[in-house]
């Protein structure tokens, strides 16, 4: 475990609603950040074909139906599938591909894979390097949720979201946080916004390093965003609750509409693909 000193500077949001309100003022503050380079966990998506099964299942569905995860509904339009259309690897990358077309009543089909049952973990740096799509309606993810949602109702479980993305905005991506007191519309949220650059015409690396008591958002190696206990509790009035302690799994999905990014219009370009070249974690 090494330990270095950053400066950062950057404007944070809240969501209300689908607003996202941006901080008049900057926040300019040190934090000490803390590397973790044990590596326990990585898919380099090597092999084609479907993604591992050691290490990824699926949600299959609309979001309709009841007992379905937390995280899943939000007036999305998409189906998610198994199918390779929608999900598979080649050439080095895991592909997760939106298609417009007609499927058990959904009029867009996509897919969300997750490590839920096989790879859970507290704590730790977790990684990826992403291409998004582009165009109004997208919402790619890279994300965790509590592995007790089954039985501990979202938010109780907790969510961290490393990356969100809304497909209109091809300059920026958010990082967020979702408890008690914090969660949906009023979420613990920042933004990272590129200068001369795109999110979704290039790469980038999406991380978290994750202590008992904080919370550090990356966008290749900037650290541009640090979430405490402190943080909840200032931003709630004290009734905000750190639910950050237990095993959390990897989610990564792409999602079409919905309460966020809003329906697709007639500019929007079908099929578009999530491209992610690999996902890791580490431990101290």
């Amino acid at each position: 475990m090494k330990i270095k000193s950053q400066n950062i500077v950057s404007k944070g949001f809240i969501f209300i609603g689908a607003i996202a309100l941006l901080n008049s003022c900057e926040v300019d503050t040190t934090q000490t950040v803390t590397t973790f380079d044990n590596l326990v966990m990585s898919d380099e998506f090597n092999v084609d074909g479907a993604p591992d099964s050691n290490l990824w299942t699926y949600d299959i569905g609309d979001g309709t139906n009841e007992g379905l995860p937390a995280g899943w509904g939000n007036n999305e339009l998409q189906y998610y599938t198994d199918r390779p259309e929608n999900v598979t690897v080649e050439n080095g990358y895991l592909l997760i591909t939106a298609q417009e077309e007609s499927f058990e009543g959904s009029s867009y089909t996509s897919a969300r894979i997750k490590t839920e049952g096989l790879f859970e973990q507290a704590y730790g740096r977790f990684e990826a390097r992403i291409k998004v799509p582009y165009g109004q309606g997208y919402w790619p993810a890279f994300w965790l949720l509590g592995n007790d949602c089954d039985t501990n109702t979202w938010p109780a479980c907790g969510e961290i979201d490393i990356m969100e993305y809304v497909g209109d905005e091809p300059t920026r991506v958010f990082g967020s946080a979702h408890g008690p007191g914090f969660s949906g519309g009023e979420s613990i949220s920042k933004d990272f916004v590129l200068e001369n650059a795109r999110f979704d015409t290039e790469f980038h690396v999406f991380g978290i390093e994750w202590s008992p008591d904080y919370i550090n958002y990356y966008v290749d190696d900037v650290l541009y965003q640090q979430i405490t206990r402190e943080t909840i509790a200032e931003q709630t009035d004290g009734q905000g609750e750190w639910v950050f302690d237990g095993p959390f799994y990897i989610i990564l999905n792409v999602a079409i509409g919905g309460d966020l990014p809003g329906s697709p219009n007639s500019e929007t370009v079908f099929p578009q693909t999530m491209l992610v070249d690999y996902v890791r974690v580490y431990q101290e």
